[in-house]
């Protein structure tokens, strides 16, 4: 049904003549007879009667009235709900214990006021095609672009390095240490049965493996990570590598350490990425945020894969 005819109908049910009608309208009163004409085609019934005093509904023309005003509101709801700003805006985080998720409660704190819908993707093809396809807004990922680089109209910028520290059990060699050098987990067992290759998370550890001689172990079923936490809390042998945002909560039996890494550091490199074309006000506050949020890049003293 045409919404315009829709409308120039109870614009002259409202006036009560076809030029009044034409003139809150904004064109011409033959526009309105054409209008009004094509709508009672389209219905099948006469909705007005001329008279010498104006235009009179019919009893067809009242009993659609009605309806047509509730019509016209319903197209308003549906135009306001995608208008720039008027929705959520929607971001991947990966996961929810992980620092992206940590970055948009930041966000969150500081504009309590936009309104947000967070979602995890599982890698960055799944998140990229989200964006391509306008189902999602924004998402964080470690991805090879340099700051601004827009390729087929998404763009990136980093973010965050977020270090990686290692967490070992109470009875690890390691476990005592205030900090370590990334040159002693050589020889080390590093079991991370959550990595997925052909992830960015998996490159990003595949990498650092064979930069730095480490043994990165992915046997096993990834049952989450409590039953994780619970085999590092046991084994003199066994540690893991998690980001220094990534929430993790265990039992004080546990007595598990998290250790920083150094000479050098690897740093994870978060990126958020969208669409440049993307108008949604809440998304360019996000990315002011993480601008003057951003700490100071590690620099010297840190690592990185190449492609990062």
């Amino acid at each position: 049904m045409d919404l315009d005819a829709v409308r120039t109908f109870v614009a002259v049910a409202d006036a009560g003549r076809f030029q009044e009608a034409a003139d809150r309208l904004a064109v011409t009163q033959q526009a309105v007879s054409k209008r009004v004409a094509a709508l009672e085609k389209d219905l099948g019934a006469r909705l007005f009667t001329r008279t010498p005093r104006g235009a009179r509904l019919t009893i067809d023309g009242q009993a659609f009235l009605p309806h047509a005003r509730e019509l016209l509101r319903a197209a308003e709801r549906a135009a306001a709900s995608v208008r720039p700003g008027s929705r959520a805006l929607r971001v991947d985080v990966i996961g929810r214990r992980l620092a992206p998720a940590e970055l948009l409660r930041a966000f969150h704190r500081t504009h309590p006021g936009i309104e947000l819908d967070v979602v995890t993707l599982f890698d960055a093809d799944a998140a990229v095609d989200a964006l391509r396809s306008g189902t999602i807004d924004a998402t964080f990922r470690a991805v090879p672009h340099s700051a601004g680089q827009s390729t087929d109209g998404i763009e990136s910028v980093r973010v965050y390095d977020e270090p990686v520290q290692l967490l070992t059990g109470p009875d690890h060699a390691l476990a005592g240490a205030r900090s370590v050098e990334l040159s002693r987990l050589a020889g080390h067992r590093i079991w991370m049965p959550g990595l997925v290759t052909g992830t960015e998370w998996g490159t990003y550890y595949d990498d650092l493996a064979a930069a730095f001689g480490l043994t990165i172990e992915v046997t096993g079923p990834d049952f989450g990570t409590d039953p994780l936490l619970d085999t590092i809390a046991d084994s003199p042998a066994l540690a893991t590598l998690v980001g220094e945002l990534t929430r993790l909560v265990w039992p004080s039996d546990q007595d598990l350490r998290r250790i920083p890494v150094h000479r050098p550091t690897p740093v994870y490199p978060h990126s958020l990425i969208w669409r440049a074309d993307n108008p949604h006000p809440a998304l360019a506050a996000l990315r002011a945020h993480l601008h003057a949020t951003r700490p100071e890049p590690p620099g010297v003293g840190t690592w990185a894969p190449g492609w990062a």
